[in-house]
Protein backbone atom coordinates (compact mmCIF):
# COMPACT_ATOMS: atom_id res chain seq x y z
CA UNK A 1 0.00 0.00 0.00
CA UNK A 2 1.02 3.59 -0.69
CA UNK A 3 0.74 6.67 1.52
CA UNK A 4 -2.03 7.67 -0.80
CA UNK A 5 -4.19 5.31 0.25
CA UNK A 6 -3.12 4.52 3.68
CA UNK A 7 -4.11 8.60 4.18
CA UNK A 8 -7.58 7.70 2.72
CA UNK A 9 -8.11 4.62 4.72
CA UNK A 10 -7.38 6.54 8.14
CA UNK A 11 -9.65 9.59 6.76
CA UNK A 12 -12.28 7.41 6.01
CA UNK A 13 -11.92 5.55 9.40
CA UNK A 14 -11.81 8.94 11.41
CA UNK A 15 -14.97 10.04 9.59
CA UNK A 16 -16.93 6.61 10.17
CA UNK A 17 -15.48 7.12 13.90
CA UNK A 18 -17.00 10.38 14.14
CA UNK A 19 -19.99 9.72 12.65
CA UNK A 20 -20.70 6.85 15.06
CA UNK A 21 -20.00 9.70 18.41
CA UNK A 22 -22.58 11.88 16.75
CA UNK A 23 -25.52 8.76 16.60
CA UNK A 24 -24.71 8.00 20.36
CA UNK A 25 -25.21 11.82 21.41
CA UNK A 26 -28.33 11.66 19.62
CA UNK A 27 -29.68 8.64 21.25
CA UNK A 28 -27.98 10.10 24.54
CA UNK A 29 -30.15 13.47 24.57
CA UNK A 30 -33.35 11.24 23.46
CA UNK A 31 -32.78 9.05 26.45
CA UNK A 32 -32.38 11.91 28.54
CA UNK A 33 -35.26 13.44 27.56
CA UNK A 34 -37.48 10.43 27.80
CA UNK A 35 -36.16 10.25 31.48
CA UNK A 36 -36.92 13.86 32.14
CA UNK A 37 -40.40 13.35 30.56
CA UNK A 38 -41.59 10.00 32.54
CA UNK A 39 -39.60 11.53 35.70
CA UNK A 40 -42.50 14.77 34.97
CA UNK A 41 -44.96 12.15 34.60
CA UNK A 42 -44.45 10.31 38.06
CA UNK A 43 -43.86 13.90 40.04
CA UNK A 44 -47.66 15.00 38.08
CA UNK A 45 -49.10 12.63 39.79
CA UNK A 46 -47.86 11.66 43.49
CA UNK A 47 -50.32 8.64 44.40
CA UNK A 48 -53.11 10.85 45.84
CA UNK A 49 -55.99 10.50 43.48
CA UNK A 50 -56.62 6.85 43.31
CA UNK A 51 -57.66 5.89 39.19
CA UNK A 52 -61.67 5.61 38.97
CA UNK A 53 -63.71 2.43 38.28
CA UNK A 54 -65.32 2.63 34.54
CA UNK A 55 -68.27 0.90 36.78
CA UNK A 56 -68.62 1.76 40.61
CA UNK A 57 -71.74 0.17 41.43
CA UNK A 58 -70.46 -3.12 40.17
CA UNK A 59 -69.16 -5.43 42.90
CA UNK A 60 -70.83 -3.67 46.00
CA UNK A 61 -73.05 -6.50 46.84
CA UNK A 62 -73.11 -10.35 46.39
CA UNK A 63 -76.31 -12.15 45.94
CA UNK A 64 -76.14 -15.62 47.41
CA UNK A 65 -78.97 -18.08 47.08
CA UNK A 66 -79.02 -21.24 49.19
Amino acid sequence: MDIAMLSMALSQSQVQHQASISVMKKAMGNAEQQGEAVRNLLNSNNGSQAPQPMHPHLGRTIDMKS
